[in-house]
């Protein structure tokens, strides 16, 4: 059984993202297939990328890196914080390792107040996740405040989710695994 698991890049309370999120989880494992899980980083305590193993952190770090470690496809979601994806977000990515990611399917979903920054957090996540040698759907999601009605997804925005999910899934059944040379972050210098 396929596992898919969702990061939330927020430091704030659970907003419209999270909802979404959860709604399109909730959809996604409807049948049973896959099994769903929303890590919210506004909820857990992840210590500062800073060089100490995570199991020596004694926070939620080292369990989090476990959970997104055994998933078969990640999606990652951030609001648009200066045009990039959030501090918190980047800060877990950091303790992330290569083989963690490596050759696993990673969907991207963004949310800003406006569709102004649109590709900033995609394209610096996907120049990270370049890094790990992931393999990342080739579109993503962006939502923004006109995909909402008084704090409930738009059918619009909830469907291109559900698309986005099929995506990661569909990439992780195949199977694809490494492609091509080791990724910068597997490198062994």
């Amino acid at each position: 059984m396929a596992r898919l698991v969702a990061v939330l890049g927020s430091a704030t309370a659970p907003g419209r993202l999270h909802q979404a999120l959860s709604e399109a989880l909730a959809r996604a494992g409807a049948s049973g297939e896959p099994r769903t899980e929303l890590i919210d980083l506004g909820a857990v305590t992840i210590a500062a990328a800073d060089g100490r193993p995570a199991d020596q952190l004694g926070d939620d770090t080292a369990a989090t890196l476990e959970t997104i470690g055994a998933a078969d496809a990640v999606l990652l979601a951030t609001p648009v914080y200066r045009g990039s994806m959030t501090g918190t977000l980047k800060n877990l990515i950091d303790h992330v390792p290569t083989e963690a990611l490596r050759g696993k399917p990673v969907a991207i979903v963004a949310m800003g107040a406006s569709d102004h920054h649109y590709l900033g957090a995609e394209r610096h996540l996907r120049d990270v996740l370049a890094f790990f040698g992931a393999l990342v759907c080739p579109t993503a999601c962006y939502l923004s405040s006109r995909d909402f009605s008084d704090g409930v997804v738009a059918d619009r925005a909830a469907g291109e989710l559900d698309e986005l999910i099929a995506s990661a899934l569909a990439l992780a059944r195949a199977g694809l695994g490494d492609l091509g040379p080791d990724p910068l972050g597997a490198r062994v210098r």
